[in-house]
């Protein structure tokens, strides 16, 4: 079956999101009014519904709200959904920022090292082939067969996913995004790709059904990223300790 491509004016609406999506979350409204829908229209050469339609998604990933007689504003960065993939897409795609990759590593600590415990316990037969295939696809990255971004995204994917708990499962979106921003950085300072080692201790814990020493891998293997992070923080600080 052919998959029919999106409707024009669709495609109008996500371009549209995008470009104000990044132009709000870079702070280009700081310091100037947000544009009425007429004007989006007019500099953005589309239609009043295509405007209409973006505003009110921006408004709903929590960067915009209308108020009587104030127009459309740009909202606080506290109020943002950070869990929309498209505002933490625009927020890495920002200046770079060690701080969030920080933040966002700190959130998987707390997330990643249970998801894992959680696999050990309930994955099935199903789950414990896909987290396989991810590592063996972090293999063969190393031998550049495999892209090695897709490949290590595809092996914690596949850890909460196996947690069979469809609150973990919700975050699937949220670490793929970040990881591409998190995974590159720490490649490129380690001048290497992730360790497959510490991926296998995380693969082999699950597969031996032990939960404490699933969370205890993958706890070392975020808290290895957090580490490097704080390294390169304090180098950039002028820190010498």
């Amino acid at each position: 079956m052919v998959q029919q491509a999106p409707p024009p004016t669709r495609n109008l609406t996500y371009r549209l999101l995008d470009t104000i999506g990044l132009a709000i979350v870079t702070g280009q409204y700081e310091t100037q009014p947000f544009p009425t829908e007429a004007q989006l229209a007019q500099t953005h050469g589309v239609s009043r519904s295509v405007t209409r339609e973006a505003v009110k998604m921006l408004t709903a990933k929590g960067l915009l709200s209308a108020r009587p007689r104030q127009g459309t504003i740009v909202r606080p960065s506290e109020t943002w959904n950070l869990f929309d993939t498209d505002v933490l897409r625009w927020m890495l795609e920002r200046t770079f920022s060690v701080d969030l990759l920080r933040q966002f590593s700190q959130l998987r600590i707390a997330i990643e090292p249970e998801a894992a415990a959680l696999a050990a316990q309930f994955g099935g037969a199903t789950d414990l082939v896909d987290i396989d295939a991810g590592l063996e696809r972090m293999i063969a990255a190393d031998r550049d067969a495999d892209d090695p971004l897709d490949a290590d995204i595809a092996f914690h994917i596949a850890i909460l996913k196996a947690s069979r708990n469809p609150f973990y499962g919700q975050f699937r979106d949220v670490v793929a995004t970040a990881l591409r921003t998190s995974i590159r950085f720490t490649n490129r300072i380690k001048g290497r790709n992730a360790s497959i080692a510490d991926h296998s201790a995380v693969r082999n814990a699950i597969f031996a059904r032990d939960p404490e020493a699933a969370r205890t891998a993958m706890r070392h293997l975020i808290g290895d990223v957090i580490e490097l992070i704080d390294r390169v923080d304090a180098v950039g600080n002028g820190s010498t300790t």
